[in-house]
């Protein structure tokens, strides 16, 4: 068991460092929310004519609506950016070092997924830190309360991203998947407008919707921030987490996974 920690401590220790000295990543992590939250934000209330009530019953304003939606998506970049550095590690050789590591190969990559994690939590953090000073502000209470659904929602995201990396061979290809991912998750979900907006428009996006997993870590995030506890978002998110993780597993497993395949 202290190994096993230590091994955890060691790896998120790392990549919480590589984040820190990458100054232009975590602009770019901060920057690209910030525009949709103070640029996007009047364009789109102005053409949507947004009045929402969400969970908590009272007209609130769409900056504070969208920023649920900005907080997962600055998760879900930094699961497709994660997902990108096992990529290039593994064709660097130092993947293949840690996986060779005297631990189960399991804890390894959940090692992975928690170091990820944690700079995502990192990430939101600090965007909701700039959000308020630029008065985009919620209930107190609610920036303590969202952090166990920021955990929850970042291990979804984050195991989708190392799935994706167990089936990707080259990182050239990455950037192609990565687009193919994020523009239709984020935008056929409620990060920017709730369902029944999207109901008017077509019944069929509407649907799809209310089954994207994205669309359930938003809204566990935005209960999470009025002191709410949305269950059927959890069990969305947990079902999601649990699945993506064992095709990841069976992914970089070298017997019987992708990585198998792609050997021979």
């Amino acid at each position: 068991m202290r190994s096993a920690l230590r091994v955890m401590t060691a790896i998120m220790s790392r990549e919480a460092l590589r984040f820190l000295t990458q100054r232009d990543r975590f602009l770019a992590a901060l920057v690209r929310p910030l525009i949709w939250l103070l640029v996007f934000a009047a364009g789109f209330r102005a053409a949507l004519g947004l009045s929402i009530t969400p969970p908590y019953q009272t007209y609130i304003t769409y900056e504070i609506y969208i920023l649920p939606g900005l907080v997962a998506m600055i998760q879900l970049f930094n699961a497709m950016q994660s997902a990108l550095s096992l990529v290039h590690d593994r064709e660097m050789g130092s993947m293949r070092l840690l996986l060779t590591a005297p631990m189960p190969r399991w804890w390894l990559l959940l090692c992975k997924l928690m170091a990820g994690v944690l700079v995502s939590i990192l990430q939101a953090c600090s965007f909701l830190v700039i959000a308020w000073a630029f008065g985009v502000r919620l209930p107190p209470l609610g920036y303590l309360a969202v952090l166990p659904a920021l955990v929850v929602s970042g291990l979804m995201l984050g195991a989708v991203g190392l799935f994706l990396a167990s089936t990707i061979r080259q990182l050239e290809n990455f950037a192609a998947v990565m687009n193919f991912v994020i523009f239709p998750v984020f935008f056929l979900s409620t990060a920017l407008y709730p369902l029944w907006r999207m109901a008017e428009s077509s019944r069929i996006l509407r649907d799809i919707c209310a089954w994207n997993p994205f669309t359930h870590a938003v809204e566990l995030i935005r209960f999470a921030l009025y002191l709410r506890l949305n269950l059927e978002s959890l069990g969305w998110v947990a079902l999601t987490f649990m699945l993506f993780l064992g095709l990841a597993l069976w992914g970089f497993d070298p017997a019987r996974g992708i990585m198998a395949r792609k050997g021979r």
